[in-house]
């Protein structure tokens, strides 16, 4: 798969053919205000009303050591917000120590744009509703560590190429105030995030959503139809540190990274595929669901449930403390499919080992090693689970699984599905609440095992491409 950069070749005429659209405004009354310098920028700024639309002259800006361009006190409105954008996409290119600094305001759009700043592009705490889409960041790699931090109410970041970091860092961090509570309502939605070759053991994460101090602050954030490629700066590559989030419809492929809730509680990860690359699913903390999920061709571990260094976290206990993993309760693993990965399904061997885990209507294929190899576990349920392959049993409970070949075919998108007379098909138990799967075929009362529920139909959705995320996607 190739990997769309800026400024490079032809894709420098290739983005520079397509012109930002006043959609973006948000007004059919808004007014256009061409600028073509960082003064005349400035001013435009300092200017803005609700609806205008500041639309940068395509060229090379380089922002002045110690200098920015400042955006403080500026207010839109959700249907008329600032927007400022480059005149076509990616034809504006940013250099300097920073770019944008925000300051309280609210419903602010930048778009466009290719970031090649130094310092963090940060949205604090005083801002609410800021967007930016469309953009191509590719930061110094000696400059800050973290490229663009999320710390305000209602951000969205989508359909922008964050790529090509050698070094330790992040792409998008999301915090919020103070040391323990969250930034409400944070979405992160058709991105391309590729190229992440930091090659320490640690903090080369792509997307990472919280942090220790803030597990058990309630985010209800949203990481949906993102394509990660060769993101192999750290073993998670959405690393969730924080609760009550959403993690759905992501493509994770020839990656390091995999997708860890590593703190918090109350998280659904759905629809996901991961691909052909290392790490899978690793979850710990409390009341997560972990549904609808596509994971094969994995070198390491597929889906860990995991165990703790305690049972829960809490309020009051130390910083230390916090660091350490949280034992995996309440869990419910179901409709996952599991196929050819080294390791599939397993636990960990920490003091404290996870409780109370359904684990139902799970399809595992592979033919080598054990298709389940659980830690201790305690009051575990397992129902209507379908293995196959060479590969053993391992330690599954005899009634928690029946073992038939399940009639598989790869289609032209490379994912394997169900074929007419497959064992699975009606044969879930139909307990866990799922509404549809991971091709968007619905469930129905009666359901089949496995992310698959067999269809003749064109799938809905599929593993994501370039085409459907970054800059120029729908």
């Amino acid at each position: 798969m190739q990997r769309r950069t800026f400024l490079k070749g032809s894709a420098v005429a290739a983005l520079a053919a397509v012109p930002l659209t006043t959609s973006l405004s948000g007004s059919a009354s808004a007014a256009d205000i061409p600028v073509a310098s960082l003064t005349a920028l400035q001013s435009a700024i300092n200017g803005a009303a609700p609806g205008d639309r500041i639309v940068v002259a395509d060229g090379t800006y380089t922002v002045p050591s110690g200098g920015s361009i400042t955006i403080s006190g500026k207010n839109g409105t959700s249907a008329a917000p600032i927007t400022i954008v480059s005149k076509t996409r990616g034809g504006v290119v940013l250099r300097g120590e920073r770019g944008f600094v925000l300051s309280n305001s609210t419903n602010i759009v930048i778009s466009g744009f290719a970031f090649r700043q130094s310092t963090t592009l940060d949205i604090p705490t005083n801002c609410s509703a800021i967007r930016l889409t469309r953009n191509d960041f590719q930061f110094a790699d000696d400059g800050d560590p973290y490229w663009v931090v999320v710390r305000a109410n209602d951000t969205k970041i989508d359909r922008n190429h964050f790529h090509n970091k050698t070094t330790t860092g992040i792409f998008v961090v999301v915090d919020g105030p103070n040391k323990t509570d969250m930034a409400q309502n944070v979405q992160i939605f058709r991105n391309h995030f590729s190229d992440h070759s930091f090659t320490g053991d640690n903090g080369g994460e792509p997307i990472r959503f919280g942090v220790s101090g803030r597990a058990l602050a309630n985010a209800g954030g949203k990481v949906e139809y993102n394509l990660f490629e060769r993101c192999n700066g750290d073993p998670e590559a959405i690393s969730v540190k924080s609760s009550g989030n959403t993690i759905r419809y992501n493509t994770i492929r020839d990656s390091k990274g995999g997708i860890v809730l590593r703190h918090g509680n109350g998280s659904t990860v759905e629809g996901n595929y991961l691909i052909g690359g290392f790490d899978g699913v690793r979850i710990y903390g409390n009341d997560h669901v972990i549904v609808n999920n596509y994971l094969s061709g994995l070198s390491g571990r597929a889906l860990v449930v995991g165990s703790g260094s305690t049972r829960d976290h809490n309020p009051s206990e130390t910083e230390t403390q916090r660091r350490g993993n949280d034992a995996c309760d309440r869990a419910v693993i179901a409709h996952n499919t599991l196929i050819d990965n080294a390791g599939m399904l397993e636990g960990e061997t920490r003091a404290f080992e996870p409780q109370n885990v359904t684990i139902a209507d799970n399809l595992l294929v592979g033919d080598s090693g054990d298709l389940v190899a659980m830690g201790a576990t305690t009051g575990f349920t397992w129902k209507s689970n379908l293995l196959w392959g060479a590969a053993g049993n391992g330690n599954i409970p005899a009634g928690g699984f029946i073992r038939a070949n399940p009639l598989l075919a790869q289609g032209a998108d490379g994912v394997s599905r169900l074929t007419a007379g497959s064992p699975a098909i009606g044969a879930a138990t139909g307990s866990t609440a799922v509404a549809d799967d991971i091709d968007g075929d619905q469930r129905g009362s009666v359901r089949d095992i496995g992310a698959d529920e067999y269809s003749t139909g064109p799938a809905l959705r599929h593993p994501l491409t370039a085409a459907d995320v970054g800059p120029n996607a729908p």
